[in-house]
């Protein structure tokens, strides 16, 4: 899909789920890599993640769309355009938009090391980002020393 074939969708989805013009830009963004989509509130255009359609289908796309031009129409109007607002979350419904984006391929698995520890006294396991030192700290449970597992 190329982005004149994504600006023709949404002034058609604009007009159909909204009955208000979409006036501005929608661009696929190749960058975007956790998020579906992004609304700039400078200028007004729409970024849209490609995966949304590469990897899912045009309904994904779509709800992606719908989400992004409830910020958009929200914001023109004058109106509270945040995620948390009322008036955000009950247009969202009746448009019938994706609330969430769905994980993509793209999306960095967390490979930090965890350090495994494990109490003397009471047997309790910890897992931590961070080393620490296992002389100082005590289990706040029974008041006994740490020994490391890795």
């Amino acid at each position: 899909m190329t982005n004149e074939e994504l600006q023709r969708l949404t002034e058609q989805w604009s007009e159909e789920y909204f009955n208000r013009p979409f006036n501005h830009q929608v661009f696929f963004n190749k960058r975007l890599k956790t998020t579906g989509g992004r609304y700039h509130l400078g200028d007004h255009h729409i970024d849209i993640n490609p995966l949304m359609y590469t990897e899912f289908d045009l309904d994904n796309l779509r709800g992606v769309v719908l989400h992004e031009l409830c910020h958009y129409h929200l914001h023109l109007a004058g109106m509270d355009y945040h995620h948390r607002s009322h008036a955000f979350r009950t247009l969202l419904a009746q448009v019938g938009g994706s609330r969430f984006a769905p994980p993509t391929s793209k999306r960095r698995v967390d490979v930090r090391k965890k350090w495994h520890y494990q109490c003397t006294g009471c047997g309790v396991k910890i897992a931590r980002q961070r080393r620490f030192n296992t002389h100082r700290y005590v289990c706040r449970r029974c008041g006994h020393h740490f020994i490391l597992k890795n």
